[in-house]
């Protein structure tokens, strides 16, 4: 029997999320959003896409949550989108109350999920998430890391002239201005950026990284990003539906690790089966515990803010 995976949002993540699962051929997918006939539409589109893409997979979309039901994994992308001049915490009133709903219609109807949340402010939204499902930590992950190791990685490679293969990177920290890239746990075929970019110039990588999102959001005018997103969200999912026990940075809930408790901040993970199935503890250099601790702070405010 083939694995199901639900994307509550069918706006251009989770769409495309749906694509990419179809694609891989990782899970049935079912889109569910509250506009009548867009996850419809899309989910039929998908579906007829199958045949041509020579994936035995179904895909359908719904209005109503019953058509999740018995999720192995649910994928939140539910939310308003950035517009230009907004920052992701503009977002957190709205984007609050839409989780609390979503997810306790989700777990009603799939209550051994695992969560993979990716709505904005991203921290706050898994915080939220968290609180609302009741379930353990290990099942309710964000998305953030991965997405922003990406986008360093591609800097990484475009700057140097390589495979984006040879490319491996790390961003910790709360997904937004505050988080902390680390340049010297990046590497080029195990080579540390540090050896190869100047100081000056990894800075620069480090800043368009950090504003990466903002930049796509400017030049769209009128959405913000979804194919690396979507994509990130894909990764994560893989890696559980697959039980590869892969090494991804997400947004976990802290509990003493890092010298942090109590928060959703983004440290490396280990996923599989069982969602998040390890938090590793890399050494930091004061600065980036300090960088580390500040995004905390960032992200300790806003729930503070909506009461999570």
């Amino acid at each position: 029997m083939r694995k199901k995976v639900s994307i509550v949002g069918a706006g251009n993540v989770g769409a495309t999320a749906a694509h990419w699962i179809a694609d891989k051929e990782l899970a049935d997918v079912v889109l569910v959003d509250v506009i009548e006939g867009v996850p419809q539409g899309k989910g039929l589109d998908l579906l007829e896409a199958m045949p041509i893409a020579k994936r035995d997979v179904h895909v359908s979309g719904s209005n109503d949550y019953a058509a999740t039901a018995n999720s192995d994994v649910v994928i939140i992308t539910a939310g308003i989108p950035r517009k230009p001049g907004m920052i992701r915490d503009d977002l957190l009133h709205t984007n609050f109350k839409i989780m609390s709903d979503v997810v306790a219609k989700v777990v009603a109807q799939s209550p051994e999920s695992i969560l993979i949340i990716v709505s904005n402010p991203l921290d706050a939204m898994a915080q939220t998430a968290y609180r609302q499902a009741g379930f353990n930590r290990e099942r309710v992950i964000g998305m953030a890391g991965v997405l922003d190791s990406a986008r360093f990685r591609a800097f990484i490679a475009e700057e140097l002239n390589v495979s984006v293969e040879n490319v491996t990177a790390f961003v910790l920290g709360g997904h937004g201005d505050t988080m902390v890239p680390l340049a010297r746990y990046s590497t080029v075929a195990g080579i540390p950026i540090t050896e190869l970019i100047a100081p000056e110039r990894v800075e620069q990588l480090v800043q368009r990284t950090r504003d990466g999102g903002a930049e796509i959001v400017k030049h769209l005018k009128t959405g913000s990003a979804f194919y690396a997103p979507s994509a990130a969200t894909v990764e994560m999912a893989e890696a559980i539906l697959k039980d590869k026990k892969k090494i991804l940075p997400c947004a976990a809930y802290l509990d003493g690790e890092y010298g942090i408790s109590g928060y959703y901040i983004g440290v490396p993970c280990k996923l599989g089966a069982a969602g998040l199935e390890q938090i590793i503890e890399i050494k930091l250099t004061a600065e980036e515990d300090a960088a580390l601790k500040k995004s905390a702070a960032a992200v300790k405010e806003l729930c503070a803010v909506i009461g999570v």
